[in-house]
């Protein structure tokens, strides 16, 4: 008799583990199941000009960021700032992944608040955000030479986010350190 009631009590103590050590979890440290792994093979129209393309492809050869961002994300706008005096700065090429927006938004977007990308894929429909795993936005991939992403920023880019663990990846996947 005593057993049919430590079953249910045991269920209830292991699912409440479960939650506790979930709600301890940073989702901002979430490890990305693509870091060390090449970047997701793609080819969209450029939402600067439909008429050209940018892809996979066109991330190998040098050390860049991947920006996945959209009009209608609120962080996006907070970590703007910061990605138009990286792109000033000359460190690294930046590139947009413009995810399920509207592509006249975007243009009108980057004439108002500048624009950092040397490039912007347009994904209207997140089918490619979907192959990069993205599941909001901001997010950012730091992509070395051979393609191969090598971190994962889940959420904007801070200024304490870019001096502290972006900006040192980047140097010491150039070769400056």
């Amino acid at each position: 008799m005593k057993a049919r009631y430590l079953i249910p009590l045991a269920i209830f103590l292991g699912m409440a583990v479960f939650l506790a050590i979930g709600l301890t979890l940073d989702p901002k440290k979430m490890p990305s199941p693509l870091v060390g792994k090449p970047v997701p093979q793609f080819n969209l129209t450029r939402l600067e000009d439909p008429q050209a393309t940018f892809g996979s492809e066109d991330l190998k050869g040098q050390v860049s960021l991947m920006n996945v961002w959209a009009t209608w994300c609120v962080s996006c706008r907070a970590e703007h700032r910061i990605l138009v005096a990286l792109a000033k700065s000359g460190k690294v090429p930046i590139y947009g992944l413009n995810y399920k927006d509207r592509r006249p938004d975007a243009q009108r977007w980057l004439q108002q608040l500048g624009n950092p990308y040397a490039a912007n894929a347009f994904d209207a429909d997140g089918r490619v955000g979907i192959e990069w795993g993205v599941y909001g936005t901001p997010e950012t991939f730091v992509i070395d030479r051979q393609g191969i992403i090598r971190d994962k920023i889940i959420g904007p880019i801070t200024p304490e986010i870019l001096s502290q663990r972006l900006l040192p990846l980047i140097e010491q996947l150039q070769g400056n350190t």
